[in-house]
């Protein structure tokens, strides 16, 4: 009995994590007010924009690292995400809205450097630079300006 109660208990504690993580701010669809990179992220340039190859990576890295929360659609409504308070940002509007340096930044630091959720983790110690970049890519092909 003992051992199951822990069992059940480690898997709510990594549930509540993995949902925790999931989180940029902002309710899908709505408007949020964003701050500005910091200059090391604004004056970077997407060094695979265009690229189709690129685009088909940054969608299997969406989907496995973002979708649960994001969606599969990049719409803000992932299962993983339901339950998170603020829900996770819709970014095909978060696409239209910004630019790549922007969208890299949030990504990379999180959504808490930005003003933003601190649900939303930093993926810098988790994906490599060009694997956001990658993610990014997919999110501006697909649903950008």
């Amino acid at each position: 009995m003992k051992k199951a109660l822990w069992v059940v208990l480690s898997v709510f504690v990594l549930s509540a994590l993995i949902l925790t993580a999931c989180s940029s701010g902002g309710e899908s669809g709505e408007s949020i007010e964003r701050q500005s990179p910091p200059a090391d992220y604004a004056n970077a340039t997407n060094p695979y924009d265009g690229q189709a190859d690129a685009v088909a990576q940054g969608k299997d890295l969406f989907t496995t690292n973002c979708s649960s929360c994001h969606g599969e659609n990049a719409d803000g409504t992932g299962a993983a995400g339901a339950a998170l308070d603020p829900k996770p940002a819709n970014l095909q509007q978060t696409a239209k809205e910004t630019d790549p340096a922007y969208m890299h930044w949030v990504i990379s630091e999180g959504g808490q450097a930005a003003g933003l959720s601190s649900a939303m983790v930093a993926y810098k110690g988790i994906l490599s630079n060009d694997d956001i970049w990658k993610i990014v890519t997919y999110l501006e092909s697909s649903y950008g300006k």
